[in-house]
């Protein structure tokens, strides 16, 4: 067979350890690989080229991904519709490997229901994909995020200051959440939870009053309703662009109007996308990527490769897009411990 495979929507470590997975195990099985350049836009576009075991050997370790992404949606048109079964065609793919967060999986969902035969791989730092216990890029995301907080940490306790750092983090607060818990916050943001003004200043001035200093950190997607709010810029899937929001330098702001406490905000952003994946990130990816071509090799199309407990196993594309996997009470609860 010709496996084809893509990267879609935003990059995040482990994305080449996954191609390495696919293009190996196909090899294993006898069977040839194709990589789509940018996403579902090297779908539509016929942007493609072979990928081969030298290519792969050294890529573990790398971030971003050797075929590059975007946020194409490949169904917005009946134009596009066309380009994209054309291509297909044409390249000769049998088979397809999708790696990628919501955005990518969705459309994965519609090449199925049009008689597709697609594989997902779920990917996201913001570790939202339902159906799966773990995304890769998550926990090298939070592990960048948690050095940023500490870092800061420093700075504000030598100048007696209140520090916001802003995460990634659109519906869902997990890499807000992991940082807070895992570099000490005084108090964590999350946009599962109600903004309580109230609380966060207490928290401040009790941190403040308590050791001279407050670190904070909150996730992008929080609701303010005093913020800038929405910015009316989106992507191709509808998702409004966040980049602009402002949510650590309003907190900064208003606790610094709240409280009398000089306040900071840093907003680290795209770093927490790039660098070198963890080990377990790697170990991961590799294990997504390899199970996917798995899937095709039983004939489980329509299917998404999970971690669940110790073990991936294949779960319906259907299941993984119900709807985001939000933090749940129990980290919550986790949290608050340490807020208190």
């Amino acid at each position: 067979m010709k496996i084809g495979v893509l990267t879609g929507g935003g990059d995040c470590p482990g994305l080449n350890a996954a191609l390495r997975g696919v293009v190996y195990r196909a090899h294993t099985h006898g069977h040839r690989t194709l990589g789509f350049l940018d996403g579902w836009k090297g779908v539509r576009d016929g942007l493609v080229r072979p990928l081969e075991l030298a290519e792969m050997a050294e890529i573990v370790g790398d971030g971003g991904t050797i075929l590059g992404s975007s946020r194409t949606n490949p169904f917005r048109t009946p134009e596009d519709v066309t380009k994209v079964e054309a291509t297909l065609r044409s390249s000769g793919v049998d088979a397809l490997v999708a790696i990628g967060g919501d955005d990518t999986l969705s459309a994965a969902l519609e090449l199925s229901r049009r008689g597709g035969k697609v594989v997902g791989v779920p990917k996201t730092m913001d570790n939202d994909v339902n159906g799966t216990d773990w995304t890769f890029g998550f926990d090298s995301a939070a592990s960048v995020a948690m050095e940023a907080a500490e870092r800061l940490r420093d700075t504000a306790r030598s100048h007696h200051r209140a520090i916001v750092l802003e995460v990634m983090g659109r519906h869902a607060g997990w890499v807000a959440l992991a940082t807070g818990l895992a570099a000490g916050a005084d108090f964590t943001l999350l946009p599962e939870e109600t903004y309580d003004e109230t609380r966060l200043l207490d928290h401040v001035r009790q941190a403040v009053a308590a050791r001279g200093y407050a670190l904070l950190v909150a996730s992008e997607g929080i609701e303010l309703a005093t913020s800038k709010g929405s910015t009316g810029e989106g992507d191709q899937f509808g998702h409004e662009l966040l980049k602009e929001r402002g949510v650590g330098s309003f907190l900064a702001k208003r606790i610094e109007e709240g409280t009398g406490v000089e306040t900071r905000s840093a907003q680290i952003g795209h770093i927490q996308r790039g660098g070198p994946p963890t080990l377990f990130d790697r170990l991961l990816s590799l294990r997504l990527g390899a199970y996917a071509v798995d899937l095709i090799q039983e004939g489980r199309f329509g299917q998404v490769s999970v971690l669940r407990g110790e073990k991936v196993v294949g779960v319906p594309l259907e299941e993984a897009l119900k709807s985001p996997k939000i933090v749940t009470r129990d980290w919550i609860h986790l949290l608050h411990t340490f807020d208190a």
